[in-house]
């Protein structure tokens, strides 16, 4: 005996015999069908969000990144901007390095903000 054969049987054995008994043994699988084809239309819904998910967090890595890369472009030149800054105080202060420190911390502090403020911008995209 092979195995359709066993199942066949086993099938035929479990299915009602009266005429009311098979309707409603048949609108049970039609149920079961249909519900089979319910959870296979969430899948395909699951994945088509999965893929949409992951293009969107694509996109929005490759903003970042070019927003990162130009603050950080406008950060180095505000370094190169003090530095330069720093050598022309110098120069003209001639002994007096107070006003020289007081000019550098300004600068600095300066730089200092925009570099806190684009730490603050990457996070908040980040978090969002």
């Amino acid at each position: 005996m092979t195995a359709k054969a066993t199942n066949r049987r086993a099938a035929k054995r479990g299915a009602p015999k009266s005429r009311a008994g098979r309707a409603a043994y048949g609108e049970i699988q039609q149920g079961i069908k249909h519900l089979e084809k319910s959870i296979a239309e969430i899948q395909k819904g699951l994945r088509h969000a999965e893929r949409e998910i992951e293009a969107e967090a694509k996109a929005r890595i490759r903003a970042l990144r070019k927003e990162g890369k130009t603050q950080l472009a406008a950060l180095k030149g505000k370094q190169r901007e003090a530095a330069a800054s720093l050598k022309k105080v110098s120069a003209a202060a001639e002994g007096s390095w107070d006003d020289v420190k007081r000019s550098a911390d300004a600068i600095l502090a300066d730089a200092r903000a925009t570099a806190t403020s684009v730490i603050d911008r990457i996070r908040g995209a980040i978090r969002s």
